[in-house]
């Protein structure tokens, strides 16, 4: 049995039952479902909201953020071992390969040129793992612009090597007739007395004094540029061309192994020893040109001369005799 409720009057002053109505009743009741309803409704938005309920959809968005906020992470730390591998290759190309082939180096500007200015990341920007993403696309990017500039320094240092191992196959590199033909090496480079007028005047090549008949080397790889006597006091001779501005000359032939336009490399008889033009005897004169500019052939034995045999030919290039032409 329910209790009975009173309420004070204050017309009587004194204490009277409360009776309750149908309508205050049905009041009551849908008073309390309105209250239950709205402190439901405000528990369920602060269960949403929080990570105390999480539905089944966002439980598995979370381990998918998880899973890539870790495969960024691996990326990340891969990204620093190619990083370190791309450093190398720059430093050893700076330092070394360019260096070596006489190529000036890339500057730093130019390896990640491109990259300043815009904002290239703007996309990206506003999620909650903004940050990690930026950099990592940033990193990679860079990555790909280092790589490309590299691969076109590789290109261009592969062209140098061909360029530089042309170059060294094209330069005079040996004596045009072997010491073993030799008579003896008559006059050297330099200030010499001329056999005819018996004045001192600039010889601008070598004599090499051999029988005639004497096979002519050719001292480096190149195209016969000239074979004739039209040339005064050369008689019959020869003008390779090295390329490389590199040309060498081979006067007073009695006769020619090779014809004009005709490619020879180093070491084929290109013609021998005569006495034709201005001579006092059978000898080979030997000049080389570097940019139209006659150089002394003494620098260019290394190739065939022990250090014993090159000293004694320095020795004798040094004397101021008298020359064979």
């Amino acid at each position: 049995m329910s209790k009975v409720k009173y309420y004070f009057d204050s017309d009587t002053l004194s204490y009277r039952p409360i009776t309750l109505t149908n309508k205050n009743r049905v009041s009551s009741f849908v008073l309390f479902l309105l209250s239950s309803f709205l402190f439901g409704l405000f528990t369920l938005l602060v269960l949403l909201n929080s990570d105390w309920l999480n539905t089944p959809s966002e439980i598995a968005q979370k381990r998918a953020i998880q899973n890539y906020e870790l495969q960024f992470d691996i990326l990340n730390k891969k990204l620093f071992q190619v990083e370190a591998v791309v450093t190398n290759m720059q430093e050893r190309d700076n330092n070394l390969y360019r260096v070596y082939f006489e190529a000036s180096p890339i500057p730093e500007a130019q390896r990640i040129a491109g990259f300043g200015g815009i904002n290239r990341y703007k996309d990206l920007e506003g999620y909650e793992n903004s940050d990690l993403i930026i950099n990592t696309s940033k990193r990679i990017d860079i990555l790909t612009k280092q790589a490309v500039v590299q691969s076109r320094s590789l290109d261009e240092i592969e062209q140098l090597a061909q360029n530089k191992a042309a170059l060294i196959n094209a330069i005079p590199s040996i004596q045009p007739i072997k010491n073993e033909n030799l008579t003896r090496m008559a006059s050297g480079y330099g200030y010499r007395k001329d056999p005819f007028t018996k004045k001192r005047r600039f010889h601008w090549g070598m004599d090499f004094t051999a029988k005639k008949g004497t096979p002519i080397y050719a001292t480096g790889n190149g195209v016969i540029k000239r074979a004739d006597n039209r040339s005064s006091g050369y008689g019959k001779h020869i003008r390779l061309d090295h390329g490389f501005g590199y040309v060498s000359l081979y006067a007073h032939l009695s006769k020619y192994n090779a014809r004009r336009g005709q490619t020879v490399k180093r070491g084929d008889i290109i013609g021998y020893v005569g006495n034709t033009g201005r001579s006092v005897g059978p000898h080979l004169h030997y000049e080389i040109f570097k940019d139209n500019k006659r150089i002394n052939p003494l620098n260019f034995y290394y190739g065939n001369l022990s250090q014993k045999e090159f000293n004694a030919l320095l020795t004798i290039a040094k004397q101021e005799n008298q020359s064979m032409d």
